[in-house]
């Protein structure tokens, strides 16, 4: 849908300067009302409707500073989006929403979830968000309503529609939107390979693959609120704790078994170099079962967990 948001086009004054116009008109009606009082005329009736300008006057200040936006509306019809920075004024009728269009952060708590193989698994992500579209984020979302509610739906403290109340609204909604495409995107994914030759992207190895599918999962959600998402990142993941021990069991079953092959890979290569060197450089001539237990010897202490014991054999080779 396309975008209704525009610049604020109407009428808007440098603030100091009203403000100066408007002291200077205070104290004209003052002495205005003081005169008539004195001279006893009818002038303090121009006092009076000088007196009531200035309250008039006094409504219509705005101060923004860099990164802040006022959404104005004139009795419930948008008129735009003010931007200028500074000490502005503007006509009182209108209604003024400000809004901060800043990066924030959300460091969402982690959640449970079941990944690919059906194994719950706890992942936490973290979020990089802002206010892009201002009419999105007013008109198109509820946030008046989600403002007096927090993240379990609870009724709290109403804080009305100022900054604090609105960005707390849309940080919830992000919140709530960020859960449902953290839990799309982690259910796609195993948490890891059971097959150790598997090249299947994983939640532990997807690395940026994963982030950039779950920052275009929930700008797809957010889009609607005029909320930009700077950055995605899982920051937390582990196995349920209802699992996680015999999953560690698992893993340090697999961590031995590669270790064993690595050692056993270069036992085998040992021997066979120790061998080859006796037979090339002739240093004795071994037969088949001479071999046979020098290999079945050689192999024990090298892919054994304990020193060897040294056996010293005080015959002949040909005994």
């Amino acid at each position: 849908m396309e975008t209704k948001e525009f610049s604020f086009n109407g009428m808007t004054i440098n603030g100091f300067l009203v403000l100066t116009v408007n002291l200077l008109l205070t104290l004209a009606s003052i002495a205005t009302i003081v005169m008539s009082i004195i001279l006893g005329n009818m002038w303090f009736i121009y006092g009076i409707i000088g007196l009531i300008a200035t309250l008039f006057i006094w409504f219509g200040f705005i101060v923004l500073e860099p990164g802040e936006v006022c959404v104005m509306t004139f009795f419930g019809n948008y008129k735009g989006t003010f931007r200028r920075t500074g000490y502005s004024w503007v006509n009182p009728f209108l209604s003024a929403k400000k809004l901060t269009q800043r990066a924030r952060n959300l460091d969402a708590a982690p959640i449970k979830v079941n990944d690919k193989t059906g194994n719950p698994v706890m992942i936490g992500m973290v979020i990089v968000w802002k206010l892009k579209d201002t009419y999105k984020a007013i008109f198109e979302i509820d946030s008046q309503t989600i403002a007096k509610t927090n993240s379990a739906g609870k009724e709290e403290v109403s804080i009305g529609t100022g900054t604090v109340g609105l960005m707390s609204a849309f940080e919830n909604f992000v919140k709530i939107q960020g859960d449902s495409a953290l839990r799309q995107v982690a259910s796609q994914y195993a948490y890891d390979n059971t097959e150790m030759k598997s090249d299947e992207i994983t939640l532990r190895s997807g690395g940026d693959e994963i982030n950039r599918e779950l920052e275009a999962k929930l700008q797809e959600r957010l889009m609607m609120a005029g909320i930009e998402i700077v950055e995605a990142r899982i920051n937390y993941l582990a196995y349920a704790p209802e699992i996680a021990a015999v999953m560690l069991r698992r893993q340090q079953a697999a961590a031995i078994i590669t270790a064993r092959e690595k050692i056993v890979e270069g036992a085998v290569s040992m021997v066979k170099m120790a061998l080859n060197k006796l037979s090339e450089e002739e240093i004795v001539e071994l037969d088949d079962d001479k071999k046979a237990a020098m290999v079945s010897n050689l192999l024990v202490v090298l892919c054994g967990d304990d020193n060897a014991q040294p056996v010293v054999n005080t015959g002949t080779l040909n005994h």
